[in-house]
Protein backbone atom coordinates (compact mmCIF):
# COMPACT_ATOMS: atom_id res chain seq x y z
CA UNK A 1 0.00 0.00 0.00
CA UNK A 2 1.23 3.68 -0.75
CA UNK A 3 0.00 6.80 0.87
CA UNK A 4 -0.38 10.04 -1.58
CA UNK A 5 0.10 12.96 0.56
CA UNK A 6 -0.70 16.41 -0.86
CA UNK A 7 -0.28 20.35 0.74
CA UNK A 8 -2.80 20.41 3.41
CA UNK A 9 -4.36 23.16 5.63
CA UNK A 10 -5.42 21.56 9.07
CA UNK A 11 -7.47 22.48 11.57
CA UNK A 12 -9.67 20.25 14.59
CA UNK A 13 -9.37 17.97 17.64
CA UNK A 14 -8.26 14.45 18.13
CA UNK A 15 -7.83 12.27 20.32
CA UNK A 16 -4.53 11.18 21.57
CA UNK A 17 -3.99 7.34 21.18
CA UNK A 18 -2.95 5.55 23.98
CA UNK A 19 0.62 4.87 25.10
CA UNK A 20 2.41 2.19 23.70
CA UNK A 21 5.41 1.99 26.05
CA UNK A 22 2.52 1.84 29.10
CA UNK A 23 0.52 -0.87 27.07
CA UNK A 24 3.37 -3.04 26.71
CA UNK A 25 4.31 -2.46 30.18
CA UNK A 26 1.01 -3.37 31.59
CA UNK A 27 0.64 -6.44 29.70
CA UNK A 28 3.81 -8.13 31.05
CA UNK A 29 2.82 -6.73 34.79
CA UNK A 30 -0.60 -8.17 34.29
CA UNK A 31 0.49 -11.32 33.16
CA UNK A 32 2.72 -11.87 35.89
CA UNK A 33 0.25 -10.89 38.29
CA UNK A 34 -1.26 -13.73 40.72
CA UNK A 35 -4.84 -13.35 39.76
CA UNK A 36 -6.98 -10.90 37.18
CA UNK A 37 -5.89 -7.39 35.95
CA UNK A 38 -8.13 -5.14 34.19
CA UNK A 39 -6.56 -2.61 31.38
CA UNK A 40 -8.66 -0.24 29.77
CA UNK A 41 -8.04 1.83 27.21
CA UNK A 42 -4.68 -0.30 25.89
CA UNK A 43 -3.40 0.61 22.56
CA UNK A 44 -3.81 -2.92 20.29
CA UNK A 45 -1.26 -2.17 16.99
CA UNK A 46 0.83 -4.97 15.47
CA UNK A 47 3.82 -3.90 18.43
CA UNK A 48 1.39 -4.79 21.30
CA UNK A 49 -0.20 -7.87 19.82
CA UNK A 50 3.22 -9.31 19.40
CA UNK A 51 3.48 -8.50 23.67
CA UNK A 52 -0.10 -10.10 24.03
CA UNK A 53 0.50 -13.47 21.91
CA UNK A 54 4.10 -13.75 24.21
CA UNK A 55 2.75 -13.52 27.60
CA UNK A 56 -0.04 -15.64 26.67
CA UNK A 57 3.11 -18.35 25.31
CA UNK A 58 4.32 -17.51 28.89
CA UNK A 59 1.05 -18.87 30.51
CA UNK A 60 -1.32 -15.56 30.73
CA UNK A 61 -4.66 -15.94 29.43
CA UNK A 62 -5.54 -12.32 28.01
CA UNK A 63 -8.99 -11.25 26.82
CA UNK A 64 -9.75 -8.54 24.57
CA UNK A 65 -12.39 -6.34 24.68
CA UNK A 66 -11.91 -3.52 21.75
CA UNK A 67 -8.99 -1.80 23.90
CA UNK A 68 -9.81 -3.34 27.31
CA UNK A 69 -8.05 -6.53 28.64
CA UNK A 70 -8.78 -8.92 30.99
CA UNK A 71 -5.33 -10.54 32.02
CA UNK A 72 -5.58 -13.57 34.45
CA UNK A 73 -1.55 -14.21 35.35
CA UNK A 74 0.58 -15.22 37.77
CA UNK A 75 1.18 -18.84 36.37
CA UNK A 76 4.64 -18.59 34.43
CA UNK A 77 5.11 -21.56 31.76
CA UNK A 78 8.07 -22.64 29.52
CA UNK A 79 6.49 -21.80 25.84
CA UNK A 80 7.46 -24.99 23.62
CA UNK A 81 7.53 -23.24 20.12
CA UNK A 82 9.31 -19.85 19.62
CA UNK A 83 7.65 -16.64 20.18
CA UNK A 84 7.54 -14.78 17.16
CA UNK A 85 8.06 -10.93 18.49
CA UNK A 86 7.36 -9.48 14.81
CA UNK A 87 8.91 -6.48 14.54
CA UNK A 88 8.36 -5.60 18.43
CA UNK A 89 11.82 -4.52 20.30
CA UNK A 90 9.98 -3.84 23.54
CA UNK A 91 8.38 -7.82 22.91
CA UNK A 92 11.71 -9.50 22.60
CA UNK A 93 13.56 -7.38 25.59
CA UNK A 94 11.06 -7.71 28.34
CA UNK A 95 10.32 -11.21 27.88
CA UNK A 96 14.04 -12.01 27.29
CA UNK A 97 13.95 -11.10 31.32
CA UNK A 98 10.96 -13.21 31.89
CA UNK A 99 12.53 -16.38 29.66
CA UNK A 100 15.59 -15.97 32.31
CA UNK A 101 13.78 -16.73 34.91
CA UNK A 102 13.09 -20.34 33.28
CA UNK A 103 14.86 -23.29 33.58
CA UNK A 104 13.94 -23.91 30.03
CA UNK A 105 15.17 -23.47 26.75
CA UNK A 106 13.02 -20.38 25.12
CA UNK A 107 13.51 -19.03 22.03
CA UNK A 108 12.25 -15.67 21.12
CA UNK A 109 12.59 -14.54 17.04
CA UNK A 110 11.24 -11.88 14.84
CA UNK A 111 11.28 -10.20 11.73
CA UNK A 112 14.18 -9.07 10.03
CA UNK A 113 14.79 -5.72 10.79
CA UNK A 114 13.96 -6.84 14.94
CA UNK A 115 17.03 -9.65 14.08
CA UNK A 116 19.24 -6.42 13.46
CA UNK A 117 18.73 -4.73 16.67
CA UNK A 118 20.86 -4.35 19.37
CA UNK A 119 20.43 -7.12 22.02
CA UNK A 120 23.93 -8.19 22.90
CA UNK A 121 24.59 -6.11 25.84
CA UNK A 122 21.11 -7.28 27.39
CA UNK A 123 22.39 -11.10 26.97
CA UNK A 124 25.48 -10.12 28.39
CA UNK A 125 23.83 -9.16 31.41
CA UNK A 126 22.40 -12.61 31.50
CA UNK A 127 25.48 -14.40 31.09
CA UNK A 128 26.86 -12.68 34.10
CA UNK A 129 23.99 -13.75 36.00
CA UNK A 130 24.86 -17.60 35.10
CA UNK A 131 22.01 -17.69 32.33
CA UNK A 132 22.78 -19.67 29.16
CA UNK A 133 22.36 -16.99 26.29
CA UNK A 134 22.83 -17.78 22.56
CA UNK A 135 22.47 -15.67 19.39
CA UNK A 136 21.63 -17.45 15.84
CA UNK A 137 20.26 -16.08 12.35
CA UNK A 138 17.02 -18.09 13.90
CA UNK A 139 16.86 -16.09 17.03
CA UNK A 140 17.82 -16.15 20.56
CA UNK A 141 17.39 -18.94 22.80
CA UNK A 142 17.41 -18.15 26.75
CA UNK A 143 17.74 -20.93 29.67
CA UNK A 144 17.95 -19.56 33.32
CA UNK A 145 17.63 -20.18 36.13
CA UNK A 146 18.56 -16.70 36.78
CA UNK A 147 20.26 -16.81 40.51
CA UNK A 148 22.92 -13.51 40.02
CA UNK A 149 23.14 -10.96 42.94
CA UNK A 150 24.33 -8.33 40.56
CA UNK A 151 25.12 -7.19 36.52
CA UNK A 152 26.08 -4.88 34.59
CA UNK A 153 24.86 -3.29 31.30
CA UNK A 154 25.66 -0.24 28.89
CA UNK A 155 23.04 2.42 29.47
CA UNK A 156 23.62 4.30 26.34
CA UNK A 157 21.60 1.32 23.80
CA UNK A 158 18.52 1.09 25.10
CA UNK A 159 16.89 1.71 28.08
CA UNK A 160 14.41 -1.43 27.43
CA UNK A 161 17.38 -3.13 28.24
CA UNK A 162 17.44 -1.95 32.04
CA UNK A 163 13.14 -2.35 32.20
CA UNK A 164 13.96 -5.98 31.12
CA UNK A 165 16.61 -6.37 34.52
CA UNK A 166 14.33 -4.60 36.46
CA UNK A 167 10.91 -6.26 36.05
CA UNK A 168 12.21 -9.80 36.13
CA UNK A 169 14.34 -9.35 39.13
CA UNK A 170 11.79 -9.15 41.46
CA UNK A 171 10.73 -12.24 40.71
CA UNK A 172 13.82 -13.24 41.60
CA UNK A 173 14.43 -14.89 45.27
CA UNK A 174 17.39 -13.06 45.39
CA UNK A 175 17.87 -8.84 45.67
CA UNK A 176 19.93 -7.97 42.47
CA UNK A 177 22.30 -4.70 42.04
CA UNK A 178 22.16 -3.43 38.06
CA UNK A 179 25.52 -1.10 37.54
CA UNK A 180 25.21 1.04 34.66
CA UNK A 181 28.48 1.55 33.06
CA UNK A 182 28.05 4.17 30.71
CA UNK A 183 26.28 7.50 30.51
CA UNK A 184 22.08 6.71 30.55
CA UNK A 185 19.58 7.46 27.50
CA UNK A 186 16.13 7.19 27.60
CA UNK A 187 15.79 7.60 31.93
CA UNK A 188 12.22 8.48 31.38
CA UNK A 189 11.43 5.22 29.69
CA UNK A 190 13.14 3.52 32.76
CA UNK A 191 11.03 5.89 35.58
CA UNK A 192 7.82 4.39 33.08
CA UNK A 193 8.73 1.23 34.39
CA UNK A 194 9.65 1.72 37.73
CA UNK A 195 6.26 3.64 38.42
CA UNK A 196 4.25 0.81 36.67
CA UNK A 197 5.60 -2.02 38.91
CA UNK A 198 5.46 0.37 41.81
CA UNK A 199 1.74 0.38 41.00
CA UNK A 200 1.49 -3.45 40.57
CA UNK A 201 2.83 -4.15 44.04
CA UNK A 202 6.80 -3.83 43.41
CA UNK A 203 9.33 -1.86 44.16
CA UNK A 204 13.20 -0.90 43.24
CA UNK A 205 15.23 1.71 44.42
CA UNK A 206 18.33 3.75 42.22
CA UNK A 207 21.39 3.62 43.64
CA UNK A 208 24.61 5.93 43.01
CA UNK A 209 25.48 3.55 39.77
CA UNK A 210 22.09 2.09 38.84
CA UNK A 211 19.44 0.42 40.19
CA UNK A 212 18.64 -1.63 43.23
CA UNK A 213 15.53 -4.64 43.11
CA UNK A 214 14.73 -6.70 46.30
CA UNK A 215 13.93 -11.05 45.93
CA UNK A 216 11.22 -12.25 46.36
CA UNK A 217 8.67 -10.05 45.47
CA UNK A 218 5.21 -10.29 43.55
CA UNK A 219 3.20 -8.77 41.31
CA UNK A 220 -0.21 -8.16 42.39
CA UNK A 221 -3.44 -7.50 40.22
CA UNK A 222 -5.28 -4.23 39.85
CA UNK A 223 -7.18 -2.12 37.38
CA UNK A 224 -5.25 0.32 35.28
CA UNK A 225 -5.95 3.08 32.72
CA UNK A 226 -3.37 3.41 29.70
CA UNK A 227 -2.38 7.45 29.51
CA UNK A 228 -2.48 9.32 26.01
CA UNK A 229 0.90 8.95 24.36
CA UNK A 230 2.90 11.89 23.78
CA UNK A 231 4.93 10.14 21.47
CA UNK A 232 2.56 9.64 18.75
CA UNK A 233 0.54 12.77 19.61
CA UNK A 234 3.58 14.62 19.04
CA UNK A 235 3.16 14.34 15.02
CA UNK A 236 -0.44 15.73 14.95
CA UNK A 237 0.92 19.12 17.42
CA UNK A 238 3.88 19.35 15.03
CA UNK A 239 1.27 19.70 12.23
CA UNK A 240 -0.46 22.39 13.99
CA UNK A 241 2.42 24.46 14.50
CA UNK A 242 3.20 24.25 10.65
CA UNK A 243 0.08 23.79 9.04
CA UNK A 244 -3.06 25.03 11.07
CA UNK A 245 -4.39 24.77 14.06
CA UNK A 246 -4.53 21.26 15.97
CA UNK A 247 -6.17 20.44 19.74
CA UNK A 248 -4.92 16.90 20.80
CA UNK A 249 -7.44 15.73 24.11
CA UNK A 250 -6.37 13.17 26.86
CA UNK A 251 -3.05 14.55 27.39
CA UNK A 252 -1.79 13.86 31.46
CA UNK A 253 0.18 17.10 31.69
CA UNK A 254 2.41 15.80 34.76
CA UNK A 255 2.99 12.20 32.91
CA UNK A 256 6.12 10.91 32.89
CA UNK A 257 6.46 10.15 29.80
CA UNK A 258 9.93 11.55 28.49
CA UNK A 259 7.99 12.90 24.72
CA UNK A 260 5.75 15.24 27.01
CA UNK A 261 8.97 17.43 26.04
CA UNK A 262 7.44 18.23 22.60
CA UNK A 263 5.14 20.80 24.49
CA UNK A 264 8.78 22.47 25.76
CA UNK A 265 10.25 22.17 22.92
CA UNK A 266 7.12 23.50 20.58
CA UNK A 267 7.34 26.78 22.78
CA UNK A 268 11.05 26.97 22.29
CA UNK A 269 10.35 26.94 18.47
CA UNK A 270 8.10 29.77 19.19
CA UNK A 271 4.83 28.13 18.45
CA UNK A 272 1.41 29.56 19.33
CA UNK A 273 0.53 26.89 22.46
CA UNK A 274 -2.26 26.18 24.64
CA UNK A 275 -2.71 23.93 27.65
CA UNK A 276 -6.43 23.56 29.13
CA UNK A 277 -6.95 20.55 31.81
CA UNK A 278 -5.85 17.32 28.94
CA UNK A 279 -6.45 19.04 26.19
CA UNK A 280 -3.06 20.71 24.15
CA UNK A 281 -4.00 22.96 21.13
CA UNK A 282 -0.95 24.41 18.69
CA UNK A 283 -1.40 26.92 16.11
CA UNK A 284 0.72 27.48 13.11
CA UNK A 285 3.17 29.91 13.57
CA UNK A 286 6.05 32.08 12.73
CA UNK A 287 9.02 29.80 13.96
CA UNK A 288 12.94 30.00 15.28
CA UNK A 289 15.35 27.41 15.44
CA UNK A 290 16.45 25.74 18.33
CA UNK A 291 19.22 23.64 19.97
CA UNK A 292 17.65 20.69 21.10
CA UNK A 293 18.90 17.77 23.70
CA UNK A 294 16.70 14.94 22.51
CA UNK A 295 18.52 12.13 25.07
CA UNK A 296 15.36 11.58 26.77
CA UNK A 297 12.87 11.58 24.03
CA UNK A 298 14.63 9.99 21.28
CA UNK A 299 11.34 9.11 19.66
CA UNK A 300 10.75 12.80 19.28
CA UNK A 301 13.31 12.83 16.52
CA UNK A 302 11.79 12.85 13.13
CA UNK A 303 8.91 14.97 14.24
CA UNK A 304 11.32 17.95 15.21
CA UNK A 305 13.62 17.44 12.25
CA UNK A 306 10.39 18.13 10.17
CA UNK A 307 9.85 21.11 12.84
CA UNK A 308 13.19 22.81 12.12
CA UNK A 309 12.88 22.56 7.87
CA UNK A 310 9.45 25.44 8.95
CA UNK A 311 12.04 27.28 11.15
CA UNK A 312 13.99 30.24 10.17
CA UNK A 313 17.84 30.20 11.24
CA UNK A 314 19.57 26.75 12.67
CA UNK A 315 18.32 23.90 14.53
CA UNK A 316 20.40 21.34 15.56
CA UNK A 317 18.97 17.96 17.43
CA UNK A 318 21.71 16.15 19.51
CA UNK A 319 22.65 13.45 22.02
CA UNK A 320 20.94 10.63 20.04
CA UNK A 321 23.60 8.36 18.31
CA UNK A 322 21.41 5.67 19.93
CA UNK A 323 18.66 6.32 17.33
CA UNK A 324 20.58 4.41 14.72
CA UNK A 325 19.67 1.39 16.51
CA UNK A 326 16.14 1.67 16.15
CA UNK A 327 13.60 0.49 13.41
CA UNK A 328 15.72 1.71 10.99
CA UNK A 329 18.83 4.34 11.42
CA UNK A 330 16.51 6.76 11.76
CA UNK A 331 19.32 9.75 11.48
CA UNK A 332 19.62 8.56 8.29
CA UNK A 333 16.70 7.54 7.21
CA UNK A 334 14.88 11.39 8.34
CA UNK A 335 18.07 13.34 6.94
CA UNK A 336 17.31 11.32 3.42
CA UNK A 337 13.92 11.66 3.02
CA UNK A 338 14.56 15.54 3.99
CA UNK A 339 17.09 16.19 1.59
CA UNK A 340 15.46 14.85 -1.01
CA UNK A 341 12.15 17.24 -0.74
CA UNK A 342 14.80 19.91 -0.47
CA UNK A 343 15.86 20.57 3.11
CA UNK A 344 19.33 21.81 4.24
CA UNK A 345 19.95 19.31 6.42
CA UNK A 346 23.43 17.38 7.72
CA UNK A 347 23.80 14.39 9.64
CA UNK A 348 25.81 14.53 12.60
CA UNK A 349 27.20 11.52 14.53
CA UNK A 350 24.33 12.37 17.27
CA UNK A 351 21.48 13.93 15.50
CA UNK A 352 20.93 16.70 12.46
CA UNK A 353 21.82 20.36 11.40
CA UNK A 354 19.04 22.20 9.67
CA UNK A 355 19.36 25.37 8.38
CA UNK A 356 15.72 27.07 7.66
CA UNK A 357 13.58 27.75 6.65
CA UNK A 358 12.85 25.32 3.42
CA UNK A 359 11.02 25.14 0.83
CA UNK A 360 10.42 21.75 0.51
CA UNK A 361 8.91 19.63 -2.55
CA UNK A 362 7.09 16.76 -2.69
CA UNK A 363 8.71 13.47 -3.80
CA UNK A 364 8.74 9.31 -3.44
CA UNK A 365 9.87 8.48 0.20
CA UNK A 366 10.31 5.17 1.43
CA UNK A 367 10.29 4.68 5.57
CA UNK A 368 11.40 0.68 5.24
CA UNK A 369 8.81 -0.51 7.68
CA UNK A 370 9.63 2.27 9.98
CA UNK A 371 6.80 3.83 11.90
CA UNK A 372 7.84 7.19 13.02
CA UNK A 373 9.46 8.25 9.22
CA UNK A 374 6.20 7.46 8.05
CA UNK A 375 4.49 10.10 10.13
CA UNK A 376 6.97 12.32 9.84
CA UNK A 377 6.90 12.44 6.36
CA UNK A 378 3.21 13.00 6.30
CA UNK A 379 3.40 15.79 8.07
CA UNK A 380 6.93 17.17 5.99
CA UNK A 381 4.60 16.71 2.88
CA UNK A 382 1.70 18.51 4.21
CA UNK A 383 3.72 21.55 4.36
CA UNK A 384 5.37 21.10 0.54
CA UNK A 385 5.03 21.77 -2.59
CA UNK A 386 3.56 19.08 -5.17
CA UNK A 387 2.64 15.71 -4.01
CA UNK A 388 4.31 12.91 -1.97
CA UNK A 389 4.34 9.37 -2.45
CA UNK A 390 5.20 7.27 0.47
CA UNK A 391 5.79 3.72 0.06
CA UNK A 392 5.02 0.93 2.50
CA UNK A 393 2.16 2.94 3.45
CA UNK A 394 0.90 0.81 6.08
CA UNK A 395 3.32 0.38 8.60
CA UNK A 396 2.08 3.64 10.68
CA UNK A 397 -0.46 0.53 12.54
CA UNK A 398 2.67 -0.54 14.36
CA UNK A 399 1.88 2.04 16.63
CA UNK A 400 -0.96 4.18 16.00
CA UNK A 401 -3.33 2.11 13.70
CA UNK A 402 -5.95 5.40 14.00
CA UNK A 403 -3.12 7.74 12.37
CA UNK A 404 -4.58 8.54 8.67
CA UNK A 405 -8.16 8.11 10.27
CA UNK A 406 -6.99 10.99 12.88
CA UNK A 407 -4.98 13.39 9.91
CA UNK A 408 -8.26 12.80 7.57
CA UNK A 409 -10.20 14.05 10.57
CA UNK A 410 -8.07 17.31 10.93
CA UNK A 411 -8.34 17.84 7.03
CA UNK A 412 -4.84 16.64 5.71
CA UNK A 413 -5.31 15.77 2.42
CA UNK A 414 -3.79 12.16 2.49
CA UNK A 415 -5.21 9.21 1.16
CA UNK A 416 -4.09 5.07 0.25
CA UNK A 417 -3.43 4.76 -3.12
CA UNK A 418 -2.85 1.56 -5.78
Amino acid sequence: MKLQVKPSEISGTIIAPPSKSCTHRAIVLASLAKGTSKIEKALICKDTTATIQAMEAFGATIKEDNDKLSIRGGRLKAPIEPIDCLNSGTTLRLCSGIASLMDNNITLTGDESLKGRPMKPLLNAFTEMGVYCVSTSKGITIRGPNNGRWTHIRGDVSSQFISSLLISSALKPRDTDIVITSPLVSKPYIDITTSMMAQFGVRCSETKDGYRVMGGQSYRPREYVIPGDYSSAAFALGAGAISGKVTVTGLDPNDVQGDRLIIDFLREFGADISISGDSVTVVKSELEGINADIGNCPDLFPILAVIGTQAEGVTTLYNAAHLKHKESDRIAAVVTFLRNMGADIDETDDGCIIRGKCNLTGCTVNPNGDHRILMAAVVAAMSASGKTIITDGGCYDVSYPAFIKDFNTLGADLEEVK
